[in-house]
């Protein structure tokens, strides 16, 4: 089985390395590619659906932002299974700051810099809850492209899809402060979940996700 992951703004593909698939899986890292000036999010996710192998059925797996371009994958090349991991799968269930953030054109004041440390109070907001998980959540952020963020953050903002695509499943945290489970359809509901999960919890969300291969 092919099974395609696309990480969370902030990450890259280490943020799955504790999960586990089983061996007759084969797993692929759709990596972030460079944004066009101005692009949308949809025009980016389809562009980076062209590393994928449609000749035979798969999966994907979003986290995060990750999960909303997986959103707009499935809508095109019809995957056996989309899965969005702390994510969601249209415009209307973002948080309010985003939509406040887009009003009053917040994202322009972001700076393009890497941070040297990452606030407590942040990390803790992202559902970072062991020193383990600080010390890898500022690796992370290190290795994060501060352009690239900047247009994904506007790229949120602007985003126009108004429908749920046919077939999602959703595994959510319910102590999510990112991205907050809010009124949508959850499937597979984490006790204690934050937005940092598919690290921290990683032995449940395998679980879930061989549960849902074996369906």
């Amino acid at each position: 089985m092919n099974i395609y992951l696309i990480s969370g703004l902030g990450a890259d593909r280490a943020i799955f390395q504790n999960l586990t698939f089983s061996k007759t899986a084969d797993i692929h890292y759709l990596d972030w590619i460079p944004p066009k000036r101005k692009e949308s999010l949809r025009s980016y996710a389809l562009r980076m659906a062209e590393a994928i192998d449609t000749s035979t059925p798969f999966v994907l797996i979003g986290l995060s932002f990750g999960g909303m371009l997986a959103a707009e994958i499935s809508t095109v090349l019809k995957p056996q299974k989309t899965i969005l991991v702390s994510s969601i799968p249209k415009r209307k269930e973002l948080p309010w700051y985003f939509h406040l953030f887009g009003r009053m054109k917040m994202n322009r004041l972001i700076p393009v810099i890497r941070p040297r440390s990452v606030p407590r109070v942040i990390s803790s907001f992202f559902g970072v809850e062991t020193k383990g998980d600080a010390l890898f959540f500022q690796e992370l952020l290190r290795r994060t492209d501060p352009w690239f963020s900047k247009w994904a953050i506007e790229a949120i903002m602007k985003w126009d899809r108004t429908e749920t695509p046919a077939g999602i499943v959703r595994i959510h945290g319910n102590r999510d402060k990112v991205l907050p489970k809010g009124v949508g359809q959850i499937d597979y509901l984490i006790r204690g979940g934050g937005h940092f999960m598919i690290y921290n919890r990683a032995d449940e969300i395998s679980k879930i996700l061989a549960e849902l291969f074996a369906g």
